[in-house]
């Protein structure tokens, strides 16, 4: 979370501003909400690079749209249904399993205790496993930390259907994990 979340009147200046066509207030944006979009096209993907070229999209995409946002102080959930929406389309075109590798560095937790490195591989199966949507919907709710309003007015659904959607996904998610 930014800074810009704490304090309402300088986002919608900020975004007020972008929509001019101002350069500067645009990458403050950029700034502020490119990590979100990272990570969000990463669950989506489950590859790096795809995810980055989601997250490239999303901006360009962002800035033709920019105009048409009808309530700026949504402007990161906005650009975060962009960046799914690109990271599924990405993943559509390339019909292609991607490998994940997972980097652990020795200073994580995970380097002295094998069994936590397991979980999170089977972690990263079980994800690979769900559809984009899913993976999209376990993105912005656990990833970007938005609630189940925030989920649903980007998906176009409703808040307790976006709930009852995440509760079933879950459990798929607790079904793998005790199979593994």
């Amino acid at each position: 979370m930014t800074a810009l979340a704490d304090d309402p009147s300088a986002l919608e200046l900020l975004v007020a501003d972008a929509r001019a066509g101002d350069d500067a207030a645009f990458t403050r944006l950029v700034a502020a909400y490119h990590e979100d979009l990272l990570r969000v096209a990463y669950v989506i993907t489950g590859d790096a690079d795809v995810a980055a070229d989601a997250a490239q999209l999303a901006w360009q995409t962002a800035w033709r749209k920019l105009r048409h946002l009808r309530e700026p102080n949504r402007v990161r959930t906005w650009l975060v249904a962009i960046a799914a929406n690109e990271a599924r389309q990405l993943t559509r075109r390339q019909r292609r399993r991607a490998v994940v590798e997972i980097g652990v560095s020795p200073t994580s937790p995970d380097a002295g205790e094998p069994t936590n490195a397991i979980a999170r591989l089977d972690l990263v199966n079980a994800l690979g496993r769900l559809t984009l949507e899913d993976r999209e919907l376990i993105a912005m709710r656990y990833v970007i930390g938005l609630d189940s309003f925030e989920i649903a007015a980007a998906r176009g659904r409703s808040a307790s259907g976006t709930r009852a959607r995440l509760a079933r996904v879950l459990a798929q998610l607790r079904g793998e994990l005790d199979r593994d």
